[in-house]
């Protein structure tokens, strides 16, 4: 049995529609950078501030710090001003189709924390980003034991910074007691790192088993919804 299951939000637990990706991939080219589909791809699960200064190919230096990343003055300011963008470009593609949880996911939820497992999200978004999509979910209260945000945390992933602010926050202490599930080569590789016990690929997001399957894990399911019967726990969570 597990204490904590630690996921993943866009593609794992929410739908989104590839919004993230879209808003990142026309921020960074409005800024000047020439991303492909596969260099946006790289990116996914990564931290946003990181991820636009690798897509705009900065070169690191010993100034500011910018998503854990020494940058020049101008550089740290250009990654500022695109991550601003990618905000509002994100937010204008969430208004006009908004997000949603995944088929089966709230019942997956409820069922973990029924069964007495702990439920944490965590995401390459900062704070203000999260909390206004959990707002509009209905997921900020009475839903999840824990939120871990990138910018509650030293680095993004694949280091297993975030999965170990989840248990801190949440109190669980062995990591082979923790689960975490992910639809990115990154979310998986943080599970690794972290020497989680179970670390679930998921299939909802845009890569697929072949794809998703040649990093390090447990377990790929379909979704985040299977979850309750890899564990034992698909009985119903309110049975009538």
């Amino acid at each position: 049995m597990i204490d904590l299951a630690v996921l993943d939000i866009a593609g794992t637990t929410v739908e989104e529609h590839g919004a993230v990706y879209v808003a990142l991939e026309q921020a960074v080219r409005a800024a000047g950078g020439q991303p492909g589909a596969g260099d946006i791809q790289r990116w996914m699960g990564a931290d946003k501030r990181e991820a636009i200064a690798a897509l705009l190919a900065l070169p690191e230096t010993d100034a500011s710090l910018v998503g854990g990343v020494g940058r020049s003055a101008a550089d740290a300011s250009l990654v500022e001003a695109t991550f601003a963008d990618f905000r509002a470009r994100l937010d204008h593609l969430y208004r006009e189709r908004p997000p949603a949880p995944l088929p089966g996911v709230p019942e997956a939820l409820a069922r973990l924390r029924e069964a007495g497992v702990k439920v944490a999200l965590t995401t390459g978004f900062d704070r203000d980003v999260t909390s206004g999509l959990l707002k509009h979910l209905g997921w900020d209260e009475g839903v999840l034991d824990a939120m871990v945000c990138v910018d509650d945390v030293a680095a993004g992933r694949p280091a297993p910074y975030m999965i170990f602010r989840a248990m801190e926050l949440t109190g669980v202490r062995s990591t082979e007691r923790v689960l975490v599930a992910g639809d990115t080569t990154r979310d998986l590789e943080a599970g690794t790192n972290a020497g989680a016990g179970y670390v679930v690929g998921v299939l909802t997001g845009g890569l697929d088993a072949v794809a998703l399957g040649r990093t390090r894990h447990t377990h790929l399911l379909p979704g985040v919804a299977d979850l309750p019967s890899l564990l034992g726990l698909d009985r119903p969570a309110h049975p009538k």
